[in-house]
């Protein structure tokens, strides 16, 4: 919880409020944004969702569209569960945990959890994630009742938060020439993949292409180190 309130719940918290904004002014209840910070826990994909519903999308299509969008949270679910999962995994709790895997909690429990011994892994997690889980609801739904006095610009702008301290924290995370490389490589491919992919496959593709380069970029400065009996950076 400490970890929590030391600076990710308020960045996340802005997030929500924006998402509560949005959809107040899409005339959405508020039982139904709540629901959705339960259910679907990204922010993007909820803006997917309050826009699909402005649209008057399909349900079918607004779940393909979400679940696209959800996608890049895929790597960081397989990335995260080798360090919460003890000895005797229970798949209920392993499913629950997955759940709760997002961008803020993925950016913190990456670099927190190798340190930590393998019995306390888990508990630092429920109680970091389920602290940013609170939260989020309640800033959701500060952020719907205040949509009146919140303008509609302001509502968008507080949505770029996360991004942004998602962004710097992985600068803060960055030791080895891989996370070096593949951070220059995400810069570089992102705004060229959104130019002919569609939404959620674009990011698919830098993480695909960009986590492989940078993949390969080490594994190349590891045999010339090998070789001449230096050290990787």
């Amino acid at each position: 919880m400490r970890t929590a309130l030391h600076g990710p719940m308020y960045f996340l918290g802005l997030t929500f409020v924006g998402i509560g904004g949005l959809a107040q002014q899409a005339d959405m209840p508020l039982g139904v944004v709540l629901l959705t910070t339960v259910l679907i826990w990204a922010g993007p994909a909820q803006v997917i969702f309050i826009g699909s519903i402005i649209n008057g999308l399909s349900l079918p299509a607004i779940a393909l569209s979400i679940s696209l969008s959800s996608v890049r949270l895929l790597p960081m679910c397989v990335s995260l569960l080798p360090w919460l999962r003890g000895q005797k995994p229970s798949m209920l709790l392993t499913v629950f945990s997955t759940h709760q895997i997002a961008v803020t909690a993925w950016v913190e429990s990456i670099r927190r959890l190798p340190d930590m011994p393998a019995s306390e892994r888990l508990a630092w997690f429920m109680g970091f994630t389920q602290t940013l889980f609170v939260g989020a609801l309640a800033a959701t739904g500060v952020g719907y009742l205040l949509a009146g006095a919140l303008p509609k610009e302001l509502a968008a702008g507080l949505l770029f938060v996360t991004p942004v301290y998602f962004t710097l924290a992985l600068f803060r995370n960055a030791r080895d020439a891989i996370d070096w490389s593949a951070l220059a490589l995400g810069f570089v491919l992102a705004p060229v993949s959104r130019s002919f992919l569609s939404p959620g496959f674009d990011l698919l593709f830098v993480g695909l292409i960009g986590g492989t380069t940078a993949w390969v970029i080490k594994r190349t400065l590891r045999r010339r180190a090998s070789k001449s009996g230096g050290v990787v950076p």
